[in-house]
């Protein structure tokens, strides 16, 4: 490892008060923002089970997509640079939650299922080893305690 750190800061800022604050649990919204500077706001809430906003990023959606991005963007880097030419990529991702008895939970996993177009004449075994390669080395997967499954489907031009 090469010790190189990198640091990364977001404010989050509930926006749910509705005049009476958390008074009682049906009082108030889940509505939040979460912000990173120079970027845009991206709006949030809680999943609609947990009376949040289904029309908002629930920190679930955010976690999943995490993954699938990371991966998305580790697999692009490796085909890029072992000569792999993808020309069309979208991941149809998975996560599953699991509630416990007192209320918390935990993911039991997340399934990734990239549709891959490739150039043709492109090496599709290699694509599927990048596949691989790019779970190995994604910092997201990295950091989870879930299985990360990747079932990927390949398309030529």
């Amino acid at each position: 490892m090469s010790g190189k750190e990198h640091s990364y800061a977001t404010t989050v800022e509930w926006t749910g008060n509705t005049g009476s604050g958390t008074s009682g649990y049906r009082t108030y919204q889940r509505a939040h923002t979460i912000v990173a500077e120079g970027k845009p706001v991206i709006p949030g809430s809680s999943d609609p089970s947990f009376r949040g906003d289904p029309a908002r990023y629930n920190p679930e959606d955010l976690l999943v997509g995490s993954v699938s991005a990371c991966h998305m963007l580790w697999y692009l880097h490796l085909c890029s640079a072992g000569g792999i030419v993808v020309t069309g990529y979208v991941d149809h991702a998975e996560g599953t939650m699991v509630e416990d008895a007192e209320g918390g939970g935990r993911f039991a996993g997340v399934t990734l299922r990239p549709e891959v177009t490739l150039a043709p004449g492109s090496d599709e075994a290699a694509a599927l080893k990048a596949h691989h390669e790019a779970h190995e080395k994604c910092f997201i997967a990295n950091s989870v305690n879930f299985p990360i499954v990747v079932e990927p489907v390949f398309r030529t031009e």
